[in-house]
């Protein structure tokens, strides 16, 4: 199984962006999907998830800012940031609870990552 995450980028202070994450492979279903994000040398957060029947979850800081969707038909999900402030900046990456087809439970799959800077 594979997440392949879209390129991030610099964005004004008040911009926007929207990140996107396909997971391929043999994937029988999906569960829970999610962002994360890191900043060099401090652990990774939680910013938010998305179950498959949509329930949403996000870290405080981000709560009406940023929001999450998914595509159960392209196994993609999706973060839509906006009012980005300089402190969002982080590398933000992918994650998808993944039951693939034969096995008997669900395994975790991450992004390679991609870098958000929020600066002018």
């Amino acid at each position: 199984v594979q997440l392949v995450e879209s390129r991030g980028g610099l964005v004004q202070p008040g911009g926007s962006l929207r990140l996107s994450c396909a997971a391929s492979g043999s994937i029988f279903s999906i569960s829970t999907m999610g962002w994360y994000r890191q900043v060099s040398g401090k652990q990774r957060d939680l910013v938010a998830t998305i179950t498959s029947g949509s329930s949403t979850n996000y870290t405080d800081s981000v709560k009406g800012r940023f929001t999450i969707s998914r595509s159960n038909a392209k196994n993609t999900v999706y973060l839509q940031m906006s009012s980005l402030k300089p402190e969002d900046t982080a590398v933000y990456y992918c994650n998808a609870r993944v039951l693939e087809g034969g096995a008997r439970w669900y395994s975790d799959y991450w992004g390679q990552g991609t870098q958000v800077t929020v600066s002018s």
